[in-house]
């Protein structure tokens, strides 16, 4: 029970105390006319009614029209603060979702942007293997045509060439392919280093909830498989380059069993 209703409920004890004090009263008034004598019962009557009037309800008084207006103050208060703490959840929840929402759209514009650029990276290296190959077989094309060209001189061949000088010219192929080679290793490295420099995040984790965290777990995973990915079709391309370097090995051995 509220305040306000203990307060009520008092003042409906009092007043119902009031009515039981009013008939009392009668029986006094009633015993005096009595040991008067009963030759004027009617005046003793209409004195007795006088004496005990109906009793009014009694009205409020200004201290409990007070507690009223307390007490409904009170409860104006209590359900204006019920009303604010409804509508601060409210808001606290339409925020969270607004939050979740955009990280959702984030996480998806990030994923979308990552497979654009996978994308473009493996057209690119299919463009670069592409014209690799392309070169490769312009270059023996010309190679072979030289050949003919010379076979049809006075000198085929290097034949005319002294064996010293055809052991220079061996070694002088065999440095500058080895010379080749390291340039190509090292601009390779170079164009790992800042393919990686550029991939990796630099992540922080300091002030993310749990969920956010998961989440973060999440697209790391995701990442690594992505990588594994790479790194199958990079041992398939290798093995691939290393049929096509023995093919190019044989035929250059042949060339010098030829000289």
């Amino acid at each position: 029970m509220s305040s306000l209703e203990e307060r009520r409920e008092a003042r409906r004890r009092r007043r119902g105390a009031d009515d039981e004090d009013a008939p009392a009263e009668e029986d006094t008034s009633s015993r005096r006319g009595r040991r008067r004598g009963t030759e004027d019962e009617t005046p003793a009557e209409e004195e007795s009614s006088r004496a005990a009037p109906e009793p009014e309800p009694e009205p409020e008084t200004p201290a409990a029209a007070v507690e009223d207006d307390s007490g409904a103050r009170e409860e104006e208060e209590r359900r204006r603060r019920e009303e604010e703490e409804a509508a601060a959840a409210e808001r606290q929840r339409q925020e969270a979702e607004r939050k979740r929402r955009q990280e959702e759209e984030r996480r998806q514009q990030e994923e979308k942007r990552r497979k654009e650029e996978e994308e473009e990276r493996r057209k690119a290296q299919e463009r670069a293997e592409r014209d690799r190959m392309e070169a490769e077989e312009e270059a023996r094309e010309k190679a072979e045509e030289e050949e003919r060209k010379k076979k049809k001189g006075k000198r085929k061949g290097l034949g005319g060439l002294s064996a010293e000088k055809k052991k220079l010219l061996k070694k002088l192929i065999m440095q500058k392919a080895a010379e080749d080679l390291r340039n190509e290793a090292k601009q390779k490295a170079a164009e790992k280093e800042k393919y990686i420099n550029d991939r990796v995040l630099h992540i922080k984790t300091d002030g993310k909830t749990q969920a956010e965290l998961v989440q973060l777990v999440q697209d790391l995973h995701q990442r690594v498989s992505v990588l594994e990915e790479d790194v199958y079709d990079w041992e398939i391309k290798i093995r691939k380059q290393d049929f096509e370097i023995n093919e190019l090995t044989l035929k250059v051995n042949d060339t010098k069993g030829k000289l």
